[in-house]
């Protein structure tokens, strides 16, 4: 059973065992999950058997998880055989009627991980699942047997990127949301959205003398429950709103305007209204485009304001966030953002590198773990070890602040497992530092092979986990020093780092990194109400005041309608 719960940490490796071990039964306020799966083939692909037409994830260490193997029947043996009934059965229903093949596998490895997901809410939480159109039908099913249909929400829809020309369908434009509860007691925030402009053209028809947008409201009680106040205001007679004293203080700020008859009506400016309450169709939060300041290059990532709106409406300040398949951490950064506590879980060290490097950069001084990645030699060797060696790379790769360089090994790269790009020269042209990472025994031949495809670049660096030897050392002094034009100073060209010496924090020996030239973009300063940060075009605002109910004549004021006057 899981310990207590520690939050404000990041965990490296795969979440169904990360949350059976680390997360307690009723911990949790809010879970979002935005699990890779790939939708861009032919939607056929996905149900080719084994040994057809394959599919690929969208993340490399993915490519495995969402196929029928050994793992996957493991997996589906144990839902039918210790899952609850009702999800069981399911599941074994499926199999009969899909077949053993990609759509199936990742729909088992959903389901055990979604059980357990349930398992760790509390009875007052949320989850949000983001998916497309590939396979949410099933995945839909899956959740009504786990959290019962009574507590399905929402189905959300978010308008992902502008107009498609796809071939030969309609432009597919558009992710879902399946929003669920654990309960019928759940935290709900209203959110707000950008009012519709027709909405605006035919309501808010009047500008005031400062060219300020306005609608009118009804100052008259009639029809509310409980009556209001009844007296003479500049000659007309009758039932109003509000005391006569609030009816002054109104006219004296101007927020009252009269009709040609002399009838008084409030006074409601566009700029103060929050907008109308969020709808299932999310079209005001546009994607991370090319220029967008929060871009960090990764392939899926999503806007903060997206989970900005998620986290205020179905959580509170201190409350408890947990993303199992966390990416660049988008959902990590809202919710720090937002006050909340927060756990992070991936498979990937390259996704805990970036999000390591993102928190940093957006919330420095920011105190956080990282849990399960190797923290001494014997850790480094067991994780090298390991049948992904991909892994060890980006871990490694990560200590130095090094980019992967990629799968294709063709051409002046062949060989090099990362890059440190940086800017050297007055006229901002980019210099690049190329490393290579070997985890088994080398001799001096793998210096001169990076001493030959680091020859036009600035500095080559030589990740390994023996110290080198002589002829080594000698090689690498022989090819001599990188002199850097803009701080005028020398570098070894050839460098070699061992992994003990990079655990015990030493790097590479470069000139300094400028913001815009580092390995992973550097991500702004997280500031709170900052709209260039992407928060919503509407933060929430605090409701307008309602004056208290008062006694009048033997009646009570109630504000009986959605659209009333501010106090």
């Amino acid at each position: 059973m899981a310990g207590e719960l520690k939050t404000n940490v990041l965990y490296y490796g795969d979440n169904l065992e990360i949350l059976r071990k680390h997360v307690p039964d009723n911990s949790i306020d809010l879970v979002y999950l935005d699990p890779p799966f790939n939708s861009k083939r032919d939607y056929n692909i996905l149900f080719k058997e084994n040994g057809g037409v394959e599919s690929e994830a969208q993340i490399h260490a993915f490519t495995d998880t969402w196929r029928w193997t050994q793992t996957a029947q493991d997996t589906y043996h144990e839902i039918v055989t210790k899952g609850p009934l009702k999800v069981a059965r399911l599941i074994d229903s499926l199999r009969d009627a899909i077949g053993n093949n990609d759509v199936m596998a990742y729909l088992v490895m959903m389901t055990i991980r979604l059980v357990e997901l349930h398992r760790v809410l509390k009875p007052t939480g949320s989850l949000y699942l983001h998916c497309d159109p590939t396979a949410s039908h099933y995945i839909k099913i899956v959740l009504d047997q786990i959290f019962s249909p009574v507590n399905f929400r929402n189905e959300i829809i978010w308008k992902r990127t502008s107009a498609h020309s796809d071939s030969r369908v309609y432009g597919k434009t558009h992710d879902i949301l399946f929003y669920y509860t654990k309960s019928n007691e759940f935290t709900h925030n209203t959110q707000h959205q950008v009012y519709d402009e027709r909405y605006v053209e035919t309501h808010y028809r009047f500008k005031d003398k400062k060219g300020r947008v306005f609608r009118t409201g009804d100052l008259t009680a009639k029809g509310l429950t409980g009556g209001g106040y009844e007296y003479e205001w500049r000659g007309v007679q009758g039932l109003w709103r509000y005391p006569i004293e609030r009816m002054r203080e109104l006219d004296v700020k101007g927020r009252i305007r009269y009709t040609k008859t002399g009838t008084p009506e409030y006074v409601r400016y566009l700029e103060e209204m929050p907008g109308m309450p969020a709808q299932d169709v999310w079209n005001d939060i546009p994607p991370i485009n090319s220029q967008a300041k929060e871009r960090l290059g990764y392939e899926t990532q999503k806007p903060v304001s997206l989970l900005e709106r998620i986290i205020q409406a179905s959580s509170n300040e201190d409350d408890v966030v947990l993303d199992p398949f966390c990416g660049c951490g988008t959902a990590v950064v809202a919710a720090q953002k937002l006050n909340r506590r927060w756990i992070g879980i991936d498979v990937t060290h390259l996704a805990i590198n970036l999000m390591r490097n993102r928190l940093k950069d957006s919330f420095p001084g920011i105190k956080f773990d990282v849990i399960g990645e190797p923290k001494d030699l014997s850790g480094a060797k067991e994780l090298a070890h390991q049948k992904d060696r991909y892994q060890f790379q980006w871990w490694a790769l990560g200590l130095i602040g090094a980019r992967p360089a990629g799968d294709k090994k063709k051409g002046a790269d062949q060989g090099i497992d990362g890059v440190i790009p940086f800017i050297d020269n007055p006229a901002g042209k980019a210099s690049r530092v190329l490393v290579q990472v070997k985890s088994g025994h080398i001799g001096v031949n793998a210096v001169r092979e990076l001493s030959a495809v680091a020859a036009k670049e600035a500095i080559g660096v030589l990740i390994t986990f023996e110290p080198p030897t002589a002829p080594m050392i000698t090689e690498a002094v022989s090819a001599g020093r990188y002199h850097s034009p803009l701080y005028d100073k020398d570098y070894p060209k050839i460098q070699i780092l061992t992994v003990e010496e990079l655990l015990q924090g030493k790097t590479v020996d470069m000139p300094p990194q400028s913001q815009t030239s580092i390995a992973y973009p550097k991500s702004a300063r997280v500031k709170n109400n900052d709209p260039a940060q992407g928060n919503m075009i509407y933060e929430p605002t605090i409701s307008p005041k309602v004056p208290k109910v008062r006694e009048t004549g033997g009646k009570q004021l109630y504000m009986g309608e959605a659209d009333r006057p501010a106090a």
